[in-house]
């Protein structure tokens, strides 16, 4: 990190006020959004949501977002597969300079930013849930022309919405829905008045158990599914919160954002890695893509004093040069180790063998028989 460094672009294109912003990290995340897209083609029923990396330094397009953890730092507008959790697309929001795509331009900030992540999507028979900060009857009636089904949650103010809608009161229970074509708007009162809006439902209800105790109730399908398929960006953003890449106290916005990124890479590898089969952790995937990284670097295990974590013994026993010593009577009470190799082995009573040894491997802190348990744990991967 000490020597990471971005150089600002000299193509004509991103010299323009528009890209200036993001200069020095631009390329790099179109770069990666077109990895993500061609890598993986998502299911069905996907979700739009705002993303936050936290940043407390001086930046003029920093944004607050209350519900957020982070509260304040960098925006983006993030498609993802609502099961997984894969990050298909992202915006970074930038204020006035964010680039949406062309075509939408004399549209809101919400309905640019969902029809700019959706745009390779169109015509391909999608299902988009989105948050009241996006839902409107002009996004549903563009998706509707675009083959692409809407549905999510609605804000009381926006244009286009039956008057009625919004003076009626309705009780604990019941249901006022209006429709026009495909689109139908449904008024549903639990605790607090919903507003949904859906290119997909009906007033149709559902029984839903619940998770806290063993009884059900009958909620609108449409209230159902939303509740099913909106984590998408909340999951991805969960478990990336697990193991955080960047730094707290990062002054660099950009490097922030490449580290975010970075982050983001390896959470879509782990999902891919799930689906074709894969039984490891997220923490045992990482560990596992480490001492890949490390194999490639060929480390120097000679530095390291102690015993080595299984994770690292893994890459250092397998590199490097390692030579059999005797045991140090100096360290040791005894004049001998136990080994390791052979601690492996199951006897006849289905017990594990001890043997101990007079000699040791002082690189990788363990005792080994000189033959050929010695040969054995420095060139054998699966041990």
């Amino acid at each position: 990190m000490k020597f990471l460094h971005f150089q600002s672009s000299n193509d004509s294109e991103d010299e323009s006020p528009s890209n200036n912003k993001l200069k020095k990290i631009g390329k790099f995340h179109s770069m990666l959004m077109q990895r993500f897209q061609s890598t993986y083609i998502p299911k069905q029923d996907i979700s739009i949501d705002e993303s936050l990396i936290g940043y407390k330094g001086r930046l003029g397009w920093k944004q607050y977002i209350p519900t957020k953890r982070s509260r304040f730092g960098v925006k983006l507008f993030q498609l993802c597969e609502s099961e997984s959790g894969y990050i298909w697309n992202s915006i970074i929001y930038t204020g006035k300079g964010t680039t949406f795509h062309e075509d939408f331009e004399d549209y809101g900030v919400s309905t640019k930013s969902v029809m700019t992540l959706i745009h390779e999507l169109k015509n391909k028979g999608y299902t988009l849930t989105t948050d009241n900060y996006y839902t409107s009857p002009e996004l549903a009636e563009i998706l509707i022309k675009c083959k692409t089904d809407i549905y999510g949650t609605l804000r009381a103010n926006r244009k286009g919405l039956p008057p009625l809608i919004k003076s009626s009161k309705v009780k604990k229970g019941e249901v006022l829905a209006f429709q026009k074509g495909k689109i139908c708007l449904l008024k549903w009162t639990d605790k607090k008045p919903i507003l949904m809006l859906s290119t997909l439902h009906n007033t149709s209800m559902v029984t839903v158990e619940s998770k806290k105790s063993k009884s059900s109730k009958l909620k609108p399908a449409v209230v159902a599914d939303y509740n099913n398929t909106m984590g998408g960006v909340d999951k991805a953003d969960h478990c990336l919160s697990y193991y955080p890449v960047a730094r707290n106290q990062q002054r660099k916005y950009y490097k922030k954002i490449f580290r975010y990124l970075l982050s983001q890479a390896v959470w879509n590898a782990f999902v891919i890695f799930k689906k074709n089969g894969g039984k490891m952790r997220q923490v045992e995937f990482r560990m596992k893509l480490i001492e890949r990284l490390i194999e490639v670097t060929v480390c120097n295990p000679s530095t390291r004093r102690g015993p080595f974590l299984k994770s690292e013994e893994n890459v250092v026993r397998l590199t490097g040069r390692h030579f059999p010593s005797y045991v140090d009577e100096s360290e040791s009470r005894k004049k001998s180790r136990k080994c390791v190799v052979c601690s492996l082995k199951i006897n006849e009573n289905g017990k594990r063998v001890r043997r101990e040894s007079r000699f040791e491997c002082k690189n990788c802190n363990v005792g080994l028989c000189v033959a050929p348990c010695f040969e054995i744990y420095h060139t054998e991967s699966n041990l």
